[in-house]
């Protein structure tokens, strides 16, 4: 089975769930025989869906480019961190051209774009060459109004109520 027509999907906002929505929509899509490749941009920890997702290793193959690190100590973005995104691109491009994936996910990529690690005109060229027939899924907080506009479907996550504001740290198999 493949698509006949893809679309642009967005899953924004700072509310928590960007990530899971479109790893759900990987495995409802694996379900139905549709192939995902998923890179995550500025993860490299080796969060619960990595491990998950070695088991579905024939519908779903995840890389993941780069880290967080140079957030959480204040610091720009390294040459090693610009060079990991730009891998993490050119990666998501030959995905998304190789006729192998009904389904292309760029995890965390508006949230590289707002840090600097990727520019939105070097993400933007992926909507005009993207096959019809794939759909393109991108998240992270802080989209840009460009991609928001292109894409067909955006959905904002938005923080009402979180238990982390009592204090309560990520939990592994439900936050990590």
């Amino acid at each position: 089975m493949s698509l006949e027509k893809g679309y642009v999907q967005v899953y924004t906002g700072n509310g928590k769930g960007k990530t899971t929505a479109a790893l759900g929509q990987a495995l409802r899509a694996a379900g139905s025989g549709l192939k995902t490749f998923i890179i995550q941009f500025m993860k490299d920890f080796p969060y619960g869906e990595t491990k998950s997702i070695q088991l579905l290793g024939e519908w779903i193959k995840l890389e993941q480019h780069g880290n967080d690190a140079f957030v959480f100590d204040k610091q720009p973005p390294s040459d090693r961190d610009l060079e990991a995104a730009r891998r993490g691109l050119k990666r998501a491009r030959e995905a998304l051209l190789s006729g192998k994936y009904d389904i292309v996910v760029m995890d965390e990529v508006c949230v590289a774009i707002h840090f600097g690690l990727l520019k939105i005109k070097n993400v933007l060229p992926l909507l005009k060459e993207r096959p019809k027939s794939v759909e393109l899924i991108f998240t992270g907080r802080y989209c840009p109004q460009e991609l928001i506009e292109k894409a067909d479907l955006v959905t904002e996550m938005k923080d009402i109520k979180h238990y982390y504001e009592t204090g309560i740290p990520a939990r592994k198999g439900i936050e990590s």
